[in-house]
């Protein structure tokens, strides 16, 4: 059966503009769109035309006030939101879009006119909080989605993965205390927002369905290929998520000149497949991956041209990612212990 995948682009994502030397700069996507143009990628996926988020689906995550805000910078030249994130005349436009690309991807997969989608999109949005912008981020996309899958198509169990260098601490916080959405992060640590220990795992109803591993600096295919294979996989086979999300940050990427991970191109691929597996013994193949940060071009298009590719053909067998995973098994057993340490008994019987 053959793949079919989609990938939400569009020239406006490239009118964010915050300032001159900022590095989540329009450059990030117009070498990915340069990408899908070279001969192994162009015509193997359907492109997805992304449409305005409505305010009720941005409601969903963000308060009113606050998207109001954010509306009132349009045509703007520059507002100052945090330190690190700004606006220009068409972010808005650009946030409201990169959140409907989303929810559009998500209507294709969950209506299996498509398998996956890939959404290269800007400004990114897991920083973004129910009433703050940070971290480069607007809306907080992937929440949005997961939200809109629910409301809309009455989906009961979603997962976000989130393989950024930073942690998602707005995606966090947008379902700490919710059951139905199982939220699973690596991230370098400590390091910006500063959030995502391992002692963050929900609270009320939501108590264990936040998974945090936060790594030091260093870690790359191996120990990524461990952890997700031995923690997140067993924890999205006990949960049975009908949709998949990945917040795909590709600053973990070896070279990136924001992050200190070692994560090469062929990596991004095994990360993908593992989660592609999953969501074909789960979800009936059902994944949603949107852009997040990545900050060295040559590396932010190579490794997202190997997931990319992934999405569409499989190149990564169980054999190599078996070889991978035992490269790292000793630091990825002390991870699996502080795991077990923070969530108890909730994942004794499933994460070995």
């Amino acid at each position: 059966m053959s793949v079919r995948t989609g990938v939400v682009k569009d020239p406006l994502f490239m009118e964010h503009r915050p300032h001159e030397f900022h590095p989540e700069s329009p450059s990030r996507l117009k070498m990915l769109y340069e990408m899908l143009e070279e001969p192994e990628v162009a015509g193997r996926f359907e492109p997805i035309p992304p449409r305005p988020a409505q305010e009720e689906d941005l409601k969903r995550i963000h308060d009113p006030q606050y998207i109001e805000m954010i509306a009132s910078t349009a045509g703007r030249p520059r507002v100052s939101l945090d330190p690190d994130t700004q606006t220009s005349p068409r972010s808005y436009e650009a946030a409201v879009h990169a959140a409907g690309g989303c929810l559009e991807a998500v209507d294709r997969i969950v209506t299996n006119r498509l398998h996956n989608a890939f959404a290269l999109i800007r400004p990114p949005g897991h920083h973004a909080e129910r009433s703050r912008a940070m971290g480069f981020c607007l809306f907080n996309n992937v929440a949005v989605a997961a939200r809109y899958a629910q409301a809309a198509h009455g989906l009961q169990r979603i997962m976000i993965v989130d393989w950024d260098l930073h942690h998602g601490n707005g995606t966090q916080r947008a379902f700490y205390d919710d059951p139905t959405v199982l939220y699973a992060s690596t991230h370098q640590y400590p390091y910006y927002p500063g959030t995502g220990g391992f002692s963050e795992t929900g609270s009320g109803e939501g108590e264990g369905y936040t998974l945090n591993v936060p790594l030091s600096p260093g870690h790359g295919d191996p120990e990524f290929v461990g952890i997700y294979s031995r923690i997140f996989v067993a924890a999205g086979r006990a949960f049975q998520p009908q949709l998949l999300i990945i917040s795909a940050g590709f600053d973990i990427y070896e070279g990136d000149p924001l992050g200190g991970m070692a994560v090469t191109p062929k990596g991004f691929a095994m990360l993908t497949r593992i989660l592609l597996n999953l969501a074909q013994e789960v979800c009936d193949g059902r994944v949603l991956v949107a852009l997040e940060g990545g900050y060295d071009l040559k590396g932010l298009r190579e490794a997202g041209k190997a997931v990319l590719l992934e999405l569409i053909e499989p190149s990564v067998s169980a054999d190599e990612l078996n070889r991978t995973e035992a490269q790292g098994r000793s630091r990825v057993d002390l991870l699996v212990k502080r795991f077990h340490e923070a969530h108890g008994d909730r994942w004794k019987d499933v994460v070995l």
